[in-house]
């Protein structure tokens, strides 16, 4: 199954409570025996959205302890923590695991987990984990599987990358859609403002005005992410940070010190972007505009969730591609929302393009799913084929790429 729907509408929940019943079943009909396991497994791109998923999990099965049914034991299975302690909980049988790609390839690769008994496979965030290079990693634990195996894919964006993916991954899916695959969530009112590169982090102080905390802010890379969050602090702002090159203690300490509003602001990459949920968030901004729209939709979808309304402040300027703004403009006017005259003035080459869309039924970008441009112009299509050359040369030249010797 491939589940597509906007973000907060309530995807986890979607494929947890059926693998609880599956794992419930098979532990009622024959109890896990040490070392087996797991019948149920999720993959899920970032450490920070397995630990959330695997809360959700616990949060479902304390009730059925506390009811009288068997013990399920649920197994988080991450990077930065130690192995010991998630193969003593394999070695005495597990009923469901919520793990990232590396850690999980780990544990298979040095035989101290098998899928041999799981039937239960769910991909979160699927197209986040095939972006980020983890396409190989899934198809290594997909050799694994013993039996049948039933696999579900979910996310918010589902370009045509993944949905190739997916037809080699799975035999005949059902997919299920709400909404326009990529579409924003129309809870969220979107701004967008013109600010020079220079007077952004000025700026940003007035944007924390306009709503009580919590907000989240995202940047593109991790060296804005500590400028901003040292300037924060420095102007009295209860600010954590989140990035990749952070370890995991403190990346857990920011989360739940956020999540739990001992701190008021939370600045981030797009590692927080993908299907973290946090309460009653009231307002993201975008320090910086992503470059792929879909990543765009994924950070505004932070807010404005489950039926609530949130707002999003986005800063753009001569720094971003004419391609990314059009993409933008396009979005905005998909979900009704107020369009600057700076993107109001970008002459729109799709627009010409009706009758391309009228013969082959697809508006925007094929590739992408951006509405604001055509697949000529895509610049992640264009970053895939550059990618692949990169790895065509380290194969015929080694690791170092060919350096001219003779």
């Amino acid at each position: 199954m491939i589940g597509i729907a906007f973000t907060g509408s309530g995807k986890t929940l979607v494929f947890v409570l059926p693998m609880i019943m599956l794992a419930l079943q098979e532990e009622i009909m024959m109890p896990v025996v040490p070392g087996e396991g797991p019948f149920g497994l999720v993959v899920c791109p970032s450490r920070e959205l397995a630990r959330q998923t695997y809360e959700v999990v616990e949060q479902f099965l304390k009730p059925l302890r506390e009811a009288g049914y068997p013990e399920l034991r649920p197994l988080l299975c991450i990077g930065g923590m130690d192995m010991r302690s998630q193969v003593d909980v394999v070695k005495k049988g597990v009923h469901i695991v919520v793990a990232t790609p590396g850690r999980l390839k780990d544990l298979l690769a040095k035989k101290k987990m098998n899928l041999d008994s799981c039937r239960y496979l769910t991909l979160d965030e699927a197209d986040r984990l095939v972006d980020l290079g983890f396409e190989d990693d899934i198809r290594e634990v997909f050799d694994h599987f013993k039996a049948q195996r039933q696999t579900l894919l979910f996310s918010a964006t589902m370009p045509t990358k993944i949905q190739n993916f997916s037809r080699s991954a799975l035999v005949k899916p059902v997919i299920v859609n709400v909404g326009r695959a990529g579409a924003a969530n129309l809870d969220v009112i979107q701004e967008v403002e013109y600010v020079k590169q220079e007077a952004k982090i000025v700026y940003l102080l007035e944007c924390l005005q306009k709503t009580p905390p919590p907000v989240l802010v995202f940047c593109e890379n991790k060296a804005d992410v500590d400028d901003i969050h040292e300037y924060l602090l420095m102007k009295g702002v209860e600010a954590v940070a989140v990035h990749g090159g952070k370890d995991q203690e403190e990346r857990e300490y920011a989360i739940a010190a956020f999540k739990s509003g001992k701190k008021d602001v939370l600045v981030a990459t797009d590692i927080a972007s993908k299907g973290l949920d946090f309460p009653d968030i009231q307002h993201v901004i975008n320090y910086d505009m992503p470059a792929e729209i879909e990543n765009y939709v994924h950070r505004i979808g932070r807010t404005g969730r489950c039926g609530k309304t949130g707002i999003a402040t986005t800063f753009i300027n001569k720094n971003q591609s004419e391609t990314t703004l059009l993409d933008l403009k396009h979005l905005l006017q998909e979900a009704k929302q107020r369009i600057p005259p700076v993107l109001a003035d970008l002459i729109d080459p799709t627009e010409e393009n009706d009758e391309i869309t009228g013969k082959t039924g697809v508006k925007g970008c094929a590739y992408c799913g951006g509405l604001g441009h055509r697949i000529r112009d895509c610049p992640k299509f264009e970053h895939q084929k550059s990618m692949a050359i990169a790895n065509t040369r380290k194969d015929y030249f080694g690791s170092g790429g060919y350096r001219g010797e003779i």
